[in-house]
């Protein structure tokens, strides 16, 4: 008689996580684009810039639609930014 792993299912599949403006999306995929990261903003913040937060004293980096992302070593955390006139009238 075969038993089975209680804490494994065969159903289980590896999920990876990354955060867009502190809320939590997993994914079964290993890798994202910069266009999904933007498809789970809110209509409200269609035009918003995303930026992904960097470690240290690196500075964060803007992202693009066309970018792509591992999620394999870590979660990676997204934040969205409003656009900015900076001075025009």
């Amino acid at each position: 008689m075969k038993t089975e792993d209680a804490s494994k299912k065969p159903d289980d599949k590896v999920k990876y996580q990354y955060f867009l403006d502190n809320k939590k999306f997993e994914t079964e995929t290993s890798s994202l684009s910069g266009s999904t990261v933007r498809g789970h903003l809110p209509p409200e913040k269609a035009g918003y810039a995303i930026f992904l937060e960097s470690q240290g004293n690196e500075p964060d980096k803007q992202i693009n639609d066309a970018d792509n992302f591992s999620l394999e070593k870590k979660p990676l955390r997204f934040y969205s930014v409003p656009p900015a006139n900076f001075g025009r009238q």
